[in-house]
């Protein structure tokens, strides 16, 4: 009897402890993430991504200067991810294709600034350009000389580095016609503005006066 009454602790002390058994060996273990190293085209994508963001990145004076060589290079990597671009990611096909529009983009604007650079301006283009707006000089009113004349100087101190002697010969040209125009209505300008125009049209000289001498002196 007492041998039945031990089996059967023995057997309700098992069944006790067998859910907590079959939990542990249930249970599955907290495993911890493993640093994958990226892939061949994943590779390409940060070497094409990087590439793209340099090249929008440059001044476009230079870039325009390289284009040819730039589309061949642009052509070479995008063909690379191109044959395994299935192979990326969803978030990486989105990358890829945002920086080849992004590219694509900048080389249609570099196209249209080169066009436009072998396209000779106008004198009234050159005008424009230097004024910061489209004027007809026949029709500029005493009170807006001042500002003709700011904006005139202020595109001259900021460019003359770059200019050209073509440059400062139409530059000269654009201060011919400001000054036409500013002896028609000089009667009508306050005083204190005649000071400021005629300071600006003294500096413009001592700055192409300048240019001269350095040219000549490099010479």
């Amino acid at each position: 009897m007492k041998r039945l009454v031990l089996s059967v602790s023995v057997l309700l002390a098992a069944l006790a402890l067998a859910p907590t058994a079959y939990a542990q060996q249930t249970t599955p273990k907290p495993t911890t993430p493993s640093t994958q190293t990226p892939s061949a085209i994943e590779r390409d994508l940060r070497v094409f991504s990087s590439w793209v963001n340099d090249k929008l990145d440059r001044a476009e004076a230079g870039v325009r200067r390289e284009m040819p060589k730039v589309s061949d290079e642009f052509d070479r990597q995008s063909r690379r991810i191109d044959r395994s671009v299935d192979s990326l990611s969803a978030q990486g096909k989105r990358e890829y294709a945002d920086q080849k529009q992004r590219y694509k983009d900048w080389a249609a604007r570099q196209d249209s600034l080169d066009a436009r650079a072998r396209r000779p301006e106008t004198a009234q283009q050159i005008q424009d350009r230097l004024l910061g707006e489209k004027v007809v000089m026949s029709r500029v009113r005493a009170s807006e000389m001042p500002d003709l004349y700011a904006r005139f100087i202020e595109a001259t101190r900021s460019q003359r580095r770059q200019w050209s002697a073509t440059d400062w010969s139409n530059a000269s040209a654009v201060l011919a016609n400001l000054n036409g125009r500013y002896e028609q209505v000089r009667e009508q300008i306050p005083l204190e503005d005649k000071i400021r125009i005629r300071s600006w049209q003294g500096e413009f000289r001592t700055l192409e006066a300048a240019r001269d001498a350095k040219e000549v002196i490099s010479k």
